[in-house]
């Protein structure tokens, strides 16, 4: 298992096996795994052995080391350039050397050598794919250098074969290189962590065997082994491998940190929140693999094209052979020549590989911005984006509001009362507003029971026998609790950009809380560059209207939508769709859930140490950065044009070539070096996309 082609026909040959939940291919590693029933297991083995294929079964603890996986490449270059001296060693012969005494014998026994060092599984998987009436890659070299064997083009036979095994091995490499730009990011978490003994020495441990809970001591300069929370210590941790972020974030006691990140200044002890294989760094890459795994649409349509290309190459080829000699004057063996150089500039290799190269080369470009797109599909599609909807708070906001206003609302009223009875009910949310609310205001919290949140109003709850509420503008609205005077006041914080929380009971609102969030530095940019991409963004928030305008004032958004419950958001979205078309959602991943998964493509916001976001947007943004919108837009258009590019080449200089050999003027050598070239080419400009620094390169 080498190459894209052969993992199309392991995915093809599998589909039809009950019981199999999914597959992974390591085609760097020559590895499979098959995630499936018991019973299906043998199924699909037998399946894959009928392909021409001998699978050995390994269990997931005994993957090739990489000293294993070094030694087997060194023995594949020795391979592969062993049968390319002798395919060459037998070109020179038969051109250079002088005809002699058991010439064409020792040119036939240096051409077999070649085809024997290049590899004998071509042949196995041609023959099987033939007796199964399938006619594949390895088909079409199988019968092409047999043919070239019967017609005695000895030296050529070889050469065909040696350089399509070394043209396998560099699609093999490239598609490695790709898979790997993110992969390799695993090896940045330490596979030791120094932990803290209950006799409170310190002991070097593999950090596979740390549990949660326990001490870590990172020293600076080293990487963080492990997620966790800082329990003393300040420093600045570089975060680039998990979010992206060019500049170290500051770090104390308290603070989320995660392994792979780098400690740049003090000495840290940190909590462990998550064992080796659930870190975020080990979740993001879970995530990339499983989306390098998945097929974009325009690599489905490629892959259906090839099954119909291959047999038609074939059907002509040998209409060549068969009729070439009658219509156009050739000799029998000019013409079966002519469609043995047809099979082997046809072989649509450097079609396949075209793809996943590209498609895998943005996905590991994304994620070393620290986007994570969750497959092909998403990466292709989100160059169709016209609108995206954006949440508030959070998103366009920092998330973090402040308390900046207490004002009772009843003369003669116990104000320390009306904070205990606020924090209280607060500090049992765990929204944004609630949460600056609990922490803006001191004292001792009582006991609240009966505690009920209701999305897009506020909570409620009994303290101390007494119904109380806190609750936005909307809800204190529809319970007719709103004056003239309550009006105003409440109008002179929103036209500030304030959210509002309304401590009440059943008499009466009998306090005003008035909270300020700040516009992330990055929102006014982000919207800009939307705009110039085409993309027209609206604020969908639950919000009153005032505070809404203010916001979206300052972030540079025309189009708001103001009071919204997450059913409205949804709602919103699927209008946006109507009206627009194509629409993205960008949100927290989980206050947003409704929404984002009406949109086509949902953005989860900030998702660094969440896993619940990882595992459920379309895309997930790891810092808070807006910009990273725009840059997944522009990088999938890029993505999109590359692959179009790929493709038209494959097919352009195959056509080419294919005139050319009926026409008489191509050879054997020819017909190789431009599959072998065609499949280069695509290659290196799939790979491009690696070298993409920013995104002002992306918008270029």
């Amino acid at each position: 298992m080498d190459c894209a082609t052969e993992e199309g026909e392991i995915r093809h040959a599998l589909a039809g096996v009950d019981g199999i939940r999914g597959l992974r291919f390591l085609l760097a590693e020559r590895v499979l795994a098959i995630d499936a029933e018991a019973a299906a297991l043998s199924s699909a083995l037998a399946a894959i052995r009928r392909l021409g294929f001998n699978p050995e079964t390994i269990s997931p603890d005994h993957r090739p080391s990489a000293a294993q996986t070094r030694a087997e490449r060194l023995r594949e270059r020795l391979r592969l350039a062993g049968s390319l001296a002798l395919a060459v060693t037998a070109e020179l012969l038969h051109l250079v050397v002088p005809p002699f005494p058991g010439h064409e014998l020792l040119e036939i026994g240096i051409a077999i050598a070649a085809i024997a060092l290049a590899g004998f599984s071509v042949f196995r998987k041609g023959l099987a794919a033939l007796r199964q009436g399938r006619l594949n890659i390895n088909a079409l070299m199988s019968v092409a250098v047999t043919g070239s064997f019967l017609i005695g083009r000895f030296p050529e036979a070889a050469m065909v074969m040696a350089l399509y095994a070394v043209a396998e091995a560099i699609e093999a490499r490239a598609v490695e290189r790709a898979r790997q730009a993110i992969t390799s990011l695993m090896a940045l978490a330490p596979d030791e962590a120094e932990i803290r003994q209950s006799d409170g020495r310190w002991q070097r441990v593999s950090a596979s065997a740390v549990a949660i809970g326990d001490v870590a001591r990172v020293r600076p300069g080293e990487r963080l082994p492990l997620d966790g929370t800082v329990l003393s210590g300040v420093s600045a941790i570089d975060q680039a491998p998990i979010t992206g972020e060019s500049l170290p974030v500051d770090k104390g006691p308290g603070d989320a940190v995660f392994a792979g990140t780098i400690n740049q200044g003090g000495a840290l002890e940190i909590q462990v929140t998550a064992p080796a294989s659930l870190s975020t760094l080990a979740r993001i890459i879970q995530a990339v693999e499983e989306a390098q795994a998945s097929r974009a649409p325009i690599q489905r349509f490629v892959d259906r094209f090839a099954a119909h290309y291959t047999p038609a190459v074939f059907v002509v080829a040998l209409a060549v052979a068969l009729l070439a000699p009658p219509l156009l004057g050739f000799t029998p063996p000019q013409a079966i020549y002519k469609a043995l150089v047809l099979l082997v500039i046809a072989c649509p290799c450097a079609l396949v590989i075209a793809t996943p190269v590209t498609v895998v080369s943005g996905l590991a470009t994304a994620a070393r911005r620290g986007i994570i797109i969750k497959g092909g599909l998403y990466i292709e599609e989100a160059r169709k984006i016209k609108v995206l909807a954006l949440d508030k708070t959070g998103t366009i906001t920092l998330g973090k509001p402040k308390l900046v206003a207490f004002s009772p609302q009843q003369e003669g009223s116990d104000a320390d009362a009306l904070k205990q009875w606020a924090s209280s009910l607060a500090g049992r949310s765990d929204h944004p507003v609630s949460q600056a609310v609990a922490t803006g205001l001191d004292g001792e919290r009582l006991a609240v029971e009966a505690f009920e949140a209701l999305p897009g109003r506020g909570v409620r709850g009994v303290i101390a026998g007494r119904r109380l509420m806190l609750a936005n503008h909307r809800w204190i609205d529809e319970l007719g609790l709103c004056s003239s005077t309550l009006e105003a006041s409440m109008q002179v914080h929103e036209r500030q950009g304030r959210s509002l929380s309304l401590l009440a009971d059943v008499s009466g609102v009998l306090a005003l809380i008035a909270v300020a969030d700040t516009v992330r530095p990055s929102s006014a940019a982000a919207m800009e560059a939307l705009r110039a991409l085409g993309v027209t963004p609206v604020m969908l928030t639950g919000d009153n209207a005032a505070t809404a305008e203010a916001i979206a004032a300052i972030a540079g958004i025309e189009q708001v939508k103001s009071n919204m419950l997450p059913q409205d958001k949804l709602e919103a979205v699927a209008d946006l769709q109507a009206r627009y078309g194509f629409t993205a959602m960008a949100g927290d991943g989980i206050n947003d859930a409704p929404a984002l998964a009406q949109a086509d493509i949902g953005f989860a916001m900030g998702a660094a140490g969440t896993h619940i976001a990882i595992e459920a947007a379309d895309v997930v943004i790891m810092n808070d950065d807006l910009m990273r919108v725009p840059e997944t837009i522009a990088l999938s258009r890029r993505t999109f044009r590359i692959l179009r590019q790929n493709i038209a080449l494959a097919l352009g200089i195959k056509a080419l070539f294919l005139v050319l050999t009926v026409a008489g003027n191509a050879t054997m050598w020819m017909a190789v070096f431009a599959d072998m070239g065609t499949s280069l080419i695509v290659i290196a400009n799939g790979l491009r996309l690696i070298r993409m620094p920013n995104v002002l390169a992306l918008r270029g």
